[in-house]
C-alpha cells in the first residue's frame, strides 16, 4: 500500500497542490495508458495475460522477474524507462531468468494480480525455477530503482535459489583451484575465463550470465582470497580477467578498463566462441555462398560505397517494384526519400546525377499516384540523361554475410541513414528530423520486414521528440540502432560470424566507453558523436570493389539498346500479325483496277488453321518482300493461265496453311477481292472508304468500295467489292467469270458466262453455294405442294357444306 498512487498524499498543507495535481495527472492518463500499457514486445519484456501467466510463472524451467503495475500510476510510469533499460542490459541472461509484466490495470488481467496478491503498484516479484502453482513469488519490498541495484538483487536470488537448479543457469560460486587443475578433462572447452575480484564484486557474476549463450568458453569466478591461484597467476589487481587453455598455459585479457562491459565484449570476440546453436564458420579465406559470390576481404572500421548503392539498388528496384501503383502516404514518403538522397547522399557523380534527375521528376508529379513502371524508366534513365545511372546488381563488402541469409540489406539501410544523419550535420541541416522522419516514413510504406517496421515505428514513436539539433539525430538513431541489436541477439537471423553488440565496440572506440566509480557501464556520448562523425564521413567511404563510371554508363546504353531492339521487334511483330497479304490470283488476267487493288486487311485466323511463330526478324523480312513484290506490275497472264495457277496456296505472314486434303470450314468473314458483275456493283447501296497502310502523299488513286449484296456462304457477312469507274456504262458485254470459295476453303472457277435466260439466276446465287441453292429448291417445292394441298382441301370441304345446305 506504500507504493500505491492513492497512498502519496501527505497531511501537511503546504504539499497537497502538488500532490493533488500529480493524482489528477495519473488519473488524466488512464484512457490511452490503459488501452496500450507501459510496455510493447520490442522491450524485451514478457506481457502477462491469462494465457501465458502459467506457462511463464508455474513450472518453468528459467526463474522470473514480474513487475505488477497500473498503466495509471505516476509511479509506475515514472520506473518504466528503468525497468526496460533492466532488460535490455540483461538480454543475454533470459535462458536463466527472464523478465514479465502484467498491467492490472486491464480488467482481463484483474484476477492475475488479485490471485497472486498485489496490493500496491510497482510491485516485483521474483518465482524460482519448476515454481508450483500456489506459489506466489518473492516479493522485492523497497526494490532498487536503478539498473545496477536491479541487477543485484536478481543475482543474490540466483544464487539462493536452492534446488532445483534453473538447467539453463551456470555455477555461481567461487572456482577452487582443484576445480582448474581438471577443468579441461571433463569440459571440452576452449576457454577457461577466470575473473579474480573481491568478495563483494558482482562482476564475474554479471559476466558468467552473460556468457551463459555461448559456446567454447567457461567464465568462472575467482576471490581474492584464493592465495595459491593469485599467486600461481600473479594478480595483482581486482578485478581482472586470465585465460586458462587446455595446454596449461595462462594469459591476461586485455581490455581499456577493468568493467563488465569490457570483459563481456573481449570475451564474445575470441576465435571460436559462438552463440549456441550457430554454425561454426568455414575456415578457408574464400566463403562462398549459394550465389556463387566470393568472400570480399574488408576492414570492419570503414565504410563501403558498394554497400550504398547496392541499398539503394534493392530498395529502388526490389523493395518499391512491390507497389505497383504509389500513392497517398506511401508517393508523399518516397518523394521525400529521393528529396533527401539529392541532397545528401555522397555518391558517384553519375549516381548523383540520377538521383538528381529522378528528384526533379517527382517533384514535377502533379497527379495523386504513380506507377512504379514509371518510375522505373526514370530509374533506368530511358530518357538518356548524360552521365547517370545506378549500378544494377548487389555488390555487399561491409555489410555481407557468412551466409547470404545474413545481414545485407538489414545492415544496408542502417549504414545508409547513419551517412545520411552525419552528412546533414556535415551540411548544417537546419530541420533536425529531415532525416529520421524520411527514415521513419520510408520503413513504415516500403520496409519489407513488417515486425521490424513495427518495432521502428514504436521507438520513433517515443524517442523523436527528444531530437533537437542534427547532432541529436544522429546519437538517436545510434541509440535505436544499439537498442535493436540488443532486442535481436541470438535470434536466428544473428550471423555467428558477426555477433549483434553494442556498437561501437571497445576496439573500435575505446573512448566512447566508460566506468563508473563502482565498474558500472556508461557511453560517453561526446566520444560517440565525434566517432560517428568521423565513422560515416564522406571522406572515410571506401570506393573498393566499385564498377569503373564508364562501365556502368557502358552497360546501361547496351541494355537501353536490347531494349530498343526488343521494342521494334515487337512493333514489327504487331504489324506483321497485322497485315495479310491477298491470296495469290487464279482468276482472269488482271486489269489496272485489279493492280491498285494491293490492301492488306487484318483476318481473324480460322478455328481449323495453325500458327507458328516465327522469329520477328524474319516475320519483318518476310513482309519487306511481299510488298516489294506487291509494288511490281503484275505480268499480263494469258488465256488458260488462271488453270495453272488455280491451285496456288495463298501467302500469309506467319500464317502455316493446312494441307488441301483438309476439309475446314471458314467461319470468319469472308471478304471477296475480285471484280463481280456491274449488276452487283449497281446494287452497292453504300460506299466504304478503302482502308491503306500507304502514306498520303504515296497514295494513288484507288477503287472505292461498295457494299455488295454478296454474303459469305455459311456466314452471311457482306463483302466489299469495287465499283467499276464505268459503273454506268452498259451492260451488255460478258461479265468477267468469278472466282469464288468453296467450303473447303479453296477457289473454283465458274463455268462460261450465262446465257441472257440464265443470267438472273446467276444474280439469285451470288453468294451460295450449289447446296444452299439445292435445299432452297427443295424447300420452294415443298412449301408449294402444302400450299396446293391446303387448297384442295378447303375446296373439297366448301362444296359439301353447298351440298348440305341444298338438301330439303
Amino acid at each position: 500500500m506504500a507504493r500505491r498512487c492513492s497512498r502519496a498524499t501527505s497531511q501537511q498543507s503546504p504539499v497537497r497542490r502538488p500532490t493533488a495535481a500529480a493524482i489528477l495527472m495519473c488519473f488524466c492518463l488512464l484512457p490511452s495508458a490503459a488501452q496500450a500499457g507501459l510496455y510493447t514486445a520490442s522491450d524485451q519484456i514478457t506481457l502477462l495475460t491469462r494465457d501465458n501467466v502459467e506457462s511463464v510463472l508455474v513450472n518453468s524451467t528459467a526463474a522470473a522477474v514480474v513487475e505488477f503495475y497500473a498503466s495509471w500510476c505516476g509511479h509506475c510510469i515514472s520506473f518504466s524507462p528503468v525497468y526496460k533499460s533492466l532488460a535490455r542490459d540483461i538480454s543475454e541472461w533470459r535462458p536463466a531468468v527472464s523478465l514479465a509484466a502484467v498491467d492490472c490495470a486491464a480488467e482481463e488481467n484483474r484476477k492475475i494480480c488479485v490471485d497472486y496478491k498485489i496490493r500496491g503498484f510497482p510491485s516485483i516479484k521474483f518465482f524460482r525455477a519448476f515454481s508450483k502453482e500456489d506459489s506466489y513469488g518473492t516479493n522485492y519490498l523497497g526494490f532498487p530503482r536503478d539498473i545496477s541495484g536491479l541487477r543485484h538483487a536478481i543475482i543474490d536470488s540466483l544464487e539462493t535459489h536452492g534446488e532445483p537448479w534453473p538447467p539453463s543457469c551456470p555455477p555461481l560460486e567461487p572456482i577452487s583451484p582443484a576445480e582448474v587443475d581438471v577443468f579441461f578433462g571433463t569440459n571440452p572447452v576452449q576457454y577457461l575465463a577466470l575473473i579474480f575480484e573481491e568478495s563483494r564484486s558482482y562482476v564475474g557474476r554479471e559476466v558468467i550470465l552473460d556468457l551463459l549463450q555461448f559456446e567454447n568458453i567457461t567464465v568462472r569466478r575467482v576471490l581474492s582470497s584464493e592465495v595459491s591461484l593469485v599467486t600461481k597467476l600473479g594478480v595483482t589487481e581486482f578485478p581482472s580477467c586470465y585465460l586458462y587453455y587446455p595446454d596449461g598455459q595462462f594469459s591476461r585479457l586485455q581490455v581499456s578498463r577493468e568493467a563488465r562491459s569490457f570483459y563481456t565484449y573481449a570475451l564474445m570476440r575470441l576465435p571460436g566462441v559462438l552463440r549456441s546453436g550457430k554454425a561454426g564458420l568455414i575456415s578457408s579465406v574464400v566463403i562462398t555462398n549459394s550465389s556463387a559470390e566470393p568472400w570480399r576481404s574488408f576492414n570492419r572500421t570503414r565504410v563501403y560505397m558498394a554497400d550504398l548503392e547496392s541499398t539503394l539498388h534493392y530498395a529502388l528496384r526490389v523493395e518499391l517494384a512491390a507497389h505497383s501503383l504509389i500513392k497517398g502516404e506511401a508517393l508523399t514518403s518516397l518523394k521525400n526519400y529521393i528529396a533527401v538522397l539529392a541532397k545528401y547522399f555522397p555518391g558517384r557523380s553519375v549516381v548523383m546525377n540520377l538521383l538528381k534527375s529522378l528528384n526533379s521528376w517527382l517533384q514535377n508529379q502533379t497527379a495523386d499516384h504513380i506507377s512504379y513502371e514509371a518510375f522505373r524508366e526514370m530509374l533506368d534513365n530511358t530518357a538518356q540523361v548524360p552521365d547517370a545511372a545506378l549500378p544494377e546488381g548487389e555488390r555487399w563488402v561491409g555489410c555481407q554475410g557468412s551466409q547470404p541469409h545474413f545481414r545485407r540489406y538489414p545492415c544496408g539501410v542502417w549504414t545508409l541513414f547513419h551517412v545520411l544523419t552525419v552528412q546533414a550535420d556535415s551540411a548544417g541541416a537546419s530541420n533536425p528530423h529531415e532525416v529520421l522522419s524520411v527514415m521513419r516514413s520510408y520503413v513504415k510504406n516500403f520496409f519489407g520486414c513488417r515486425d521490424c517496421a513495427d518495432h521502428f515505428e514504436t521507438m520513433a514513436r517515443e524517442g523523436l521528440r527528444t531530437v533537437s539539433s542534427p547532432p541529436s539525430a544522429m546519437l538517436w538513431l545510434w541509440s535505436a540502432h544499439n537498442r535493436v541489436n540488443s532486442r535481436i541477439a541470438g535470434a536466428l537471423s544473428e550471423d555467428p560470424h558477426f555477433p549483434k553488440i553494442q556498437w561501437p565496440p571497445p576496439e573500435m572506440c575505446s573512448s566512447c566507453h566508460a566506468a563508473s566509480s563502482d565498474g558500472e557501464h556508461r557511453w560517453n556520448t561526446n566520444r560517440v558523436l565525434s566517432f560517428l562523425s568521423s565513422h560515416f564521413s564522406s571522406s572515410r567511404i571506401l570506393n573498393d570493389y566499385l564498377e569503373d563510371e564508364s562501365q556502368v554508363l557502358e552497360k546501361q546504353r547496351q541494355k537501353h539498346e536490347q531494349q530498343l531492339k526488343l521494342v521494334l521487334q515487337r512493333k514489327a511483330r504487331e504489324a506483321s500479325n497485322s497485315v495479310t497479304l491477298p491470296p495469290s490470283s487464279s482468276s482472269s488476267p488482271s486489269s489496272p483496277l485489279e493492280e491498285d487493288e494491293e490492301e492488306k486487311e487484318e483476318e481473324e485466323p480460322d478455328d481449323g488453321v495453325a500458327y507458328e511463330e516465327d522469329e520477328v526478324g524474319e516475320e519483318a523480312a518476310a513482309v519487306r518482300e511481299m510488298e516489294e513484290k506487291s509494288a511490281k506490275p503484275k505480268p499480263k497472264v494469258e488465256g488458260g493461265a488462271d488453270h495453272q495457277q488455280r491451285h496456288k496456296k495463298p501467302s500469309f505472314v506467319g500464317l502455316r496453311m493446312r494441307e488441301p486434303q483438309e476439309d475446314i470450314v471458314d467461319l470468319d468473314s469472308f471478304v471477296n477481292k475480285h471484280f463481280g458483275a456491274k449488276v452487283l456493283q449497281f446494287a452497292s447501296s453504300s460506299l466504304v472508304k478503302q482502308r491503306t497502310l500507304q502514306r498520303k502523299v504515296e497514295q494513288e488513286p484507288r477503287p472505292v468500295f461498295g457494299l455488295s449484296l454478296e454474303l459469305d456462304a455459311g456466314v452471311g457477312m457482306v463483302g466489299l467489292q469495287p465499283i467499276d469507274q464505268d459503273l454506268h456504262a452498259g451492260f451488255g458485254g460478258q461479265t468477267k467469270r468469278l472466282q469464288k470459295r468453296e467450303l473447303a476453303g479453296r477457289y473454283f472457277e465458274e463455268g462460261p458466262g450465262p446465257g441472257p435466260g440464265g443470267r438472273w439466276i446467276s444474280v439469285l446465287s451470288v453468294g451460295f453455294s450449289k447446296l444452299d441453292v439445292s435445299l432452297c429448291v427443295v424447300l420452294y417445292f415443298l412449301s408449294t405442294a402444302c400450299l396446293l394441298g391446303m387448297y384442295l382441301f378447303f375446296r373439297n370441304r366448301l362444296k359439301r357444306r353447298r351440298i348440305k345446305l341444298a338438301l330439303p
